[in-house]
């Protein structure tokens, strides 16, 4: 029987697969396309997924092949969102085809040992308690898998959603918008402009080439047939005044405003992932984005949970922590196709009212720029537990105080085990000792690392998730008072306690 069956080998699948394997768990990723599309409605990479990347020893690849785009945008306004201030190491957007994505994760997940099998689509599933029976269609034929758990990892439109009875309520199309990839003799200085006649977005793509995204007063409201290139050409100078000696376009698409999110995202031994998740416009490019956070939280807790080494409820929490980060996708999706897909008089009066404040109020800007990059998602503990205003937020990439090159958090992170860091530099033979006690286990690293951040300052402990959120922190300066909360901290991690640690 299979461990794990994942249906899609999209960059969600991709990932998921990658980070289960990561966690010694057998993978088997079954995707319909015999070869990638070739044609890339995500190009966006956030902040946030570059430093997933980083966690993983992943990002160069990306960083090499991708165009670097300073910040990033809300509702195609001019002013662009200043990720410059942001407090990671990746502070741009950077621009990559999906099919490149989809073929580094691919080989990344190649050398895991994990199975991809192309030309292989789920029809169907039955769950049961001790497993679930996938059908398949493959190339030769019809056949069945027998699973512990399927993850639908498979699209807006999932079979493996639907399968599994799983809802997935919302609002259908009301207004369409199209994008295209474009050669432009003249590229404009700015990427964006929206009046009267419409909205159009362009920015960069690698080899040249542009993506040109919008939608026009007179067509917005009607769902669209193909559209030619000289219908593409005409919409774009109407809006703009020129086409920017636009000559050729590779791919031109369509896309509307629907907004659905899975009212469950576990079904018993069957999950939802990435788009079979959540469908919405795609302003600002974060699907692919938040598919691969779904991932990420995903990855280890059903990893520990196949082990055995899962504290009770913790695959529950996919859904408790990432479902709330859905629905504020849909949220920010949604008020920004208003912004960019009505363009009346009141509308326009607004969007000029909120370029005004990100690029008058600091405060403003960054919070949607944090929000934009991905940095703003968080899993926030109950403070009457007990817990630190940091729990649940996601870590940033701290480094030992003074140690140039020395290891930060992101490549603490690579082994996907815990990290408990010891900020103080004085409980290290404690926490090396709770560390080898410990099952599955934790990395251990200590050091002055989070001196220079005002929310960090009188932390003296943390304990970071293989996904990079802080699980657990403490203020504690009592070093035996410490050491045993950080005891009761990884302990909580695993289904198997670990054994008291006695003071050195």
């Amino acid at each position: 029987m299979e461990q794990v069956v994942i249906a899609g080998g999209g960059p969600v699948g991709l990932w998921l697969a990658a980070e289960l394997r990561l966690q010694g768990i057998e993978v088997t990723v079954l995707e319909s396309r015999t070869e990638p599309d070739p044609h890339s409605r995500a190009t966006t990479v956030h902040p946030r997924t570059l430093e997933l990347l980083a966690s993983r020893g992943l990002v160069e690849p990306f960083l090499a092949e991708g165009v670097r785009i300073p910040g990033g945008h809300f509702a195609a306004l001019p002013p662009r969102l200043d990720f410059s201030r942001l407090d990671t190491p990746y502070p741009f957007t950077l621009s990559l085809p999906q099919v490149r994505t989809e073929e580094l994760l691919a080989e990344h997940l190649r050398s895991t040992g994990a199975r991809l099998l192309r030309g292989h689509r789920v029809t169907g599933l039955e769950q049961d308690d001790d497993a679930v029976t996938v059908h398949v269609l493959g190339p030769d034929g019809p056949y069945q898998l027998r699973t512990a758990y399927l993850v639908g990892c498979d699209g807006t439109r999932s079979t493996v959603r639907e399968a599994a009875g799983i809802g997935f309520p919302g609002t259908p199309a009301s207004a369409w918008a199209w994008m295209a990839d474009t050669v432009l003799d003249a590229p404009p200085p700015w990427r964006s402009v929206s009046n009267e006649h419409g909205t159009v977005m362009i920015f960069p793509l690698p080899d040249g080439v542009h993506r040109v995204v919008g939608n026009d007063t007179a067509t917005v409201r009607t769902k669209p047939g193909p559209l030619t290139f000289e219908q593409l050409r005409a919409k774009v100078l109407g809006i703009t005044g020129t086409d920017f000696g636009m000559r050729e376009a590779g791919w031109i698409s369509t896309f509307g405003n629907a907004s659905r999110q899975a009212d469950r995202y576990r079904h018993g031994r069957v999950l939802v992932a990435g788009d079979a998740a959540h469908s919405h416009f795609p302003a600002g490019g974060p699907g692919l984005n938040v598919g691969m956070q779904d991932a990420a939280n995903l990855g280890w807790k059903l990893a520990r949970t196949i082990t055995g080494s899962a504290p009770d409820g913790l695959l529950d929490s996919y859904h408790a922590e990432r479902h709330p980060v859905g629905v504020e996708l849909l949220r920010s999706t949604h008020a920004q196709s208003g912004l960019m897909i009505d363009h009346s008089p009141m509308t326009l009066a607004l969007r000029d009212l909120l370029a005004e404040l990100i690029t008058g109020v600091d405060e403003f800007s960054d919070e949607l720029a944090g929000r934009a990059a991905g940095l703003a998602a968080a899993y926030p503990a109950d403070p009457a537990d007990g817990a630190h205003p940091l729990t649940g937020s996601r870590a940033p990439d701290l480094r030992p105080a003074g140690a140039a090159g020395g290891p930060g958090l992101f490549t603490l992170l690579r082994a996907g085990r815990h990290v408990l860091l010891d900020l103080t530099g004085r409980a290290g033979p404690e926490f090396a000792a709770l560390a080898h006690a410990t099952h599955p286990g934790v990395t251990v690293a200590g050091g002055p690392l989070a001196a220079s951040r005002p929310a960090w300052r009188g932390v003296t402990a943390a304990l970071v998730r293989p996904d990079g959120h802080l699980a657990w922190l403490t203020e504690e300066q009592h070093l035996p008072t410490l050491v045993t909360a950080a005891h009761a901290a990884v302990t909580a991690t695993t289904a198997h306690p670990a054994a008291a640690i006695p003071l050195h």
